[in-house]
């Protein structure tokens, strides 16, 4: 369960408008403890991935503020942000982004390689997170061999290699079958329980949500929590 430790991610009052003015949503707050896993969910259009894309510094709100362990997004410089998305973040991006010309174990690897960990170390604990995902002995295995629900195994592997404080997970079940799906899961609430990162993810999947502590819904005037 969450801890009484102040908020990993702290959201106040987000707002965000598209071209030609239509708003995502407005006056959105949200706070997420250690070891705590948030769904959220709503119809396909509403912003969700908008709004993890501004979670993580890869997009701006218009208005409001993002806190990640006690750092504002707005107050830190570009290279700021691109640290503190390295070594604090764990991402599952839809559309995956595994390097084509990397195996397996060097996909999941990134991160740390990122952080300077020694070749050696980093290779075990991606090939120890391939297992745990259900890719055991595939670590030397190109991308071009695997399926889509493999790739995204891959992508959610490599989100939790580097142990982060927030992980963020954007449809992360799309692409899994319902026992993949289970087991992925599980393997997030683990992660969480584990290591104290907040976990916020968004989905159309009610296996996914059930896995959650909390489940909001994502709505033009923020977040609500969902009545079903």
């Amino acid at each position: 369960m969450p801890s009484d430790a102040p908020a990993i991610l702290s959201l106040k009052n987000l707002g965000k408008s598209v071209p030609g003015g239509r708003v995502l949503f407005e006056g959105l707050d949200l706070d997420v403890a250690p070891g705590e896993f948030v769904a959220i969910t709503g119809e396909s259009g509403v912003g969700k991935s908008t709004l993890l894309n501004i979670i993580a510094g890869l997009d701006q709100a218009d208005a409001g503020s993002v806190s990640i362990d006690g750092a504002a997004l707005e107050r830190l410089t570009d290279d700021a942000r691109t640290l503190l998305r390295r070594d604090r973040i764990g991402f599952v991006f839809q559309a995956f982004h595994i390097l084509p010309h990397l195996t397996l174990a060097q996909n999941t690897a990134l991160p740390l390689v990122l952080q300077h960990v020694p070749a050696n170390e980093a290779l075990a604990r991606a090939n120890g997170l391939l297992d745990a995902v259900g890719l055991p002995g595939r670590g030397g295995d190109y991308p071009r061999a695997l399926s889509g629900g493999e790739l995204q195994r891959v992508a959610i592997a490599r989100a939790l290699v580097h142990r982060p404080a927030l992980i963020l997970a954007d449809e992360p079940t799309g692409n899994l079958d319902p026992d993949t799906a289970g087991r992925v899961m599980d393997l997030f609430v683990a992660e969480a329980r584990r290591s104290g990162a907040a976990v916020v993810l968004v989905t159309h999947s009610e296996v996914a949500a059930a896995a959650a502590d909390r489940v909001l819904r994502l709505t033009a005037k923020g977040l609500v929590e969902r009545d079903d």
